[in-house]
């Protein structure tokens, strides 16, 4: 039941309805930019302006010849004038209106032709038809508004340009056409042509098309099939969307929350491999991540119970010893079992600094930053500060590089070779050498720094290469104290070096005759690029 809803688009989701008002925002701004573009198209009106340019030049040029007057001055006859235009065909769709130089009007073709505007009245006692009215002028009102963005600044004015003016600026000598709105506020495409019979101007020849908003909202009318189909595949697209996009995000987000109230129960993440996109990379990262959120529990688990148990055993020494105390009969065993107690809390106190330092180490490495800095410097240091400590084992370092920058933070890093150092110390005999080289090295197609701690002592189990490096392993050299070492030391390098994208690892040197003589540990840690 769960899979079948999951498959089924959630109109409450959020994501959903992000994508459908986004598909349906950009379908309205087409469908706008459609019809604006519609409208403001330069040809359906140039070629209506032509068409009227040829009528009322003709008009014009008959009414020049035949209806003009020289004597005493040029003027326009205007009997005459309304005879040539009753007698001259002018199309249904449009209208001639005549001015004498002064821009009264002489002569208009829907008088002559007896033609009137006829205005459809509603229904009588049917109320509300005004606001009926308006109410769809408005969707019309809105388009000539974005269209008006898409006119030239000349086309805006002339918009608001009356036909006095218009008759005003022929009988100047100029010659007029463009669309403008007219007393009922009307757009028609209007063309003025002075009336010259020779040069003077004798009157105005004013032709004008009514027809423009007829075919604008025809054309309107045209697009809505097409817009009735790009909005049915922009909903169709924006469910498929939806399916696609929030189920996968739905499922990732209920596994979280799973995984959030399992205390710490394993729970699998949806696997997203096979989507090959932003979701399945969304989808592997988060089942990497809790898989390492998983280990890291165990790993605390781990060392929590390895914590007890190494403070358990000092601990029962300790108890051990202070139960038979009361009952020793000399001062010789008094002071050996008050010795053995000694000895275990100063145990308890270097585990107790050593597991709070390991606990540390991931805060304080997250904490500070990381840079370039000269571990072969650090190096030449520490065996100088060990020479001068000790004087048993020496310390030499032998430096082969000329650039021993790497990528980190130097007071862990220094941290790691003095645990490397110490360790080597522990089973280093009197009198040996302990050598520390820095050499180039080249991993995952990048340059390094190798540094290995090579000694002269018994060397390391072979079964044990890699135990070593685990937490409280410890391996004591024949004479050594026990408690002398908590075993976190290595494991704290390794923590250390594997933050830093290095590697860290243990082998045995051998002589000529092939016996072991002695350990060698290897860091490799990114080289800092040269200067």
């Amino acid at each position: 039941m769960a899979t079948a809803r999951g498959w089924r688009p959630n109109a409450s989701s959020r994501l959903a309805q992000l994508i459908l008002f986004a598909n349906f925002i950009a379908l309205g701004v087409l469908v706008v930019g459609m019809m604006a573009l519609t409208e403001t198209r330069r040809g359906l009106v140039n070629a209506k302006i032509e068409s009227l340019r040829v009528q009322g030049e003709l008009i014009a040029n008959v009414l020049a010849e035949g209806a003009s007057v020289t004597s005493p001055t040029p003027a326009m006859n205007n009997a005459d004038a309304r005879a040539l235009l009753r007698q001259l065909y002018v199309p249904e769709e449009s209208r001639v209106l005549l001015f004498d130089k002064g821009g009264d009007i002489v002569a208009d073709s829907h008088l002559l032709a007896d033609v009137f505007e006829s205005v459809d009245l509603p229904p009588p006692g049917e109320e509300g038809s005004g606001l009926a009215q308006a109410a769809r002028t408005i969707p019309s009102r809105i388009l000539d508004g974005f269209s008006s963005f898409l006119s030239t600044a000349e086309e805006r004015a002339a918009l608001n340009r009356d036909l006095t003016q218009e008759v005003q600026q022929v009988i100047e000598g100029e010659r007029v056409a463009g669309v403008r709105y007219d007393e009922a506020g009307s757009r028609v495409v209007s063309v003025s042509i002075p009336i010259q019979p020779v040069r003077a101007v004798i009157g105005v020849v004013t032709i004008e098309s009514y027809d423009l908003d007829t075919l604008i909202q025809a054309e309107r009318r045209a697009l809505v099939p097409f817009i009735l189909i790009a909005a049915l595949v922009t909903g169709v697209s924006s469910l498929s969307l939806t399916v696609f996009i929030a189920r996968p995000i739905r499922r990732l987000a209920r596994a979280a929350q799973e995984a959030r109230r399992a205390g710490g129960r394993r729970v699998k993440m949806p696997d997203l491999r096979a989507r090959r996109d932003e979701i399945g990379e969304l989808g592997v990262s988060l089942s990497e991540m809790t898989e390492a959120l998983y280990d890291r529990l165990d790993a605390i688990e781990r060392f929590a119970a390895d914590v007890a148990h190494e403070l358990k055993n000092p601990l029962t020494s300790i108890r051990s010893a202070a139960e038979v105390l009361p009952l020793a009969k000399d001062e010789v065993r008094r002071d050996r079992l008050l010795k053995v107690i000694a000895a275990d809390v100063g145990r308890l106190d270097r585990l107790i600094t050593d597991i709070s330092r390991a606990s540390r180490v991931d805060a304080e490495l997250a904490r500070e930053d990381i840079g370039p800095f000269d571990l072969t410097g650090l190096l030449g240091e520490l065996a100088d500060t060990y020479n001068e400590a000790q004087s048993d084992v020496r310390l030499e370092f032998a430096n082969n590089v000329r650039n021993g920058r790497v990528l980190g933070r130097e007071v862990p890093l220094g941290q790691v070779f003095r645990n490397l150092v110490d360790n080597a110390l522990t089973f280093s005999p009197p009198g040996s050498t302990i050598t520390l080289t820095a050499r180039r090295g080249h991993r995952d197609g990048g340059v390094s720094l190798v540094v290995t701690v090579d000694d002269e002592g018994p060397g390391i189990p072979e079964e044990n290469l890699e135990t070593i490096f685990e937490r409280f392993y410890t391996e004591r050299p024949k004479g050594a104290a026990f408690g002398a070492h908590s075993g976190l030391g290595l494991a704290i390098s390794r923590q250390i070096v594997k933050a830093h994208g290095g590697q860290i690892y243990a082998v045995n040197r051998r002589t000529e005759d092939g016996s072991v003589g002695g350990a060698r540990f290897t860091v490799d840690l990114p080289a800092a690029p040269a200067e």
